[in-house]
């Protein structure tokens, strides 16, 4: 992990050293449109490193408190409702949707790491299948929360691989449509604190589901 955590890190700053000593060296091939350019990308890497660093820390916080977290009352549905608005309102209605809620699915949980979940769930659907489609469920005990795109898929081999961190993945699931591999570990961390389970399994109807359950009542 420490080395993977390094080698992402330093490629982006290995880029940003590069471009920089580039335009310190200057010369007739730095002119101000080449300037502008490797500004853009030296820009654009130093908020790679930076959603890098931020994300190991949430994976760092997760990881801290899984067995001691502070909990609360939570009713997931109105959580559920507030995030999916929030992120609909960025990401277009069209593309990120609260299809069913269970009311009355109230959990023992932190606020704060249970609206990163749902967040980094609907993201990953997002960027990877074109839309996120969330439902919220109840079970005997159990809170359902689904969270289902219609990109690809994944090789069933891949289905668990997907939440270890920094897991490259071939295909149109890949790094090259943006993050840096810790979502999904984040989530899973998260889920884990609160004593439930989270499994993907491919839809049908094509694309992916996140199935997370979580225990109601306390944790």
């Amino acid at each position: 992990f420490r080395s993977n955590a390094s080698h992402e890190l330093r490629t982006p700053l290995a880029a940003i050293i590069g471009y920089v000593e580039t335009l310190e060296d200057g010369g007739p091939a730095v002119d101000a449109e080449a300037e502008k350019r490797f500004l853009g990308i030296v820009l654009r890497e130093a908020r790679r490193m930076l959603s890098l660093v931020e994300d190991l820390l949430s994976l760092s916080h997760a990881e801290a408190e899984k067995h001691d977290h502070p909990t609360e009352p939570l009713d997931l549905g109105k959580l559920a409702a507030r995030v999916v608005g929030e992120v609909a309102s960025l990401r277009g209605k069209e593309r990120v949707q609260l299809t069913a809620v269970s009311e009355g699915a109230v959990v023992a949980g932190d606020a704060t790491q249970l609206e990163q979940l749902l967040r980094n769930l609907i993201d990953n659907a997002v960027r990877y299948g074109g839309v996120a489609e969330v439902s919220l469920m109840q079970e005997p005990g159990i809170t359902v929360i689904m969270v289902s795109d219609k990109g690809p898929g994944l090789p069933k081999d891949q289905l668990e691989a997907v939440f270890e961190p920094f897991v490259r993945l071939e295909g149109s699931r890949n790094r090259d449509t943006g993050g840096v591999g810790l979502g999904l570990a984040i989530a899973r961390t998260i889920i884990q604190a609160h004593g439930g389970t989270i499994q993907q399994g491919n839809r049908t109807c094509g694309g992916l589901s996140a199935v997370v359950r979580l225990p109601i009542g306390q944790v």
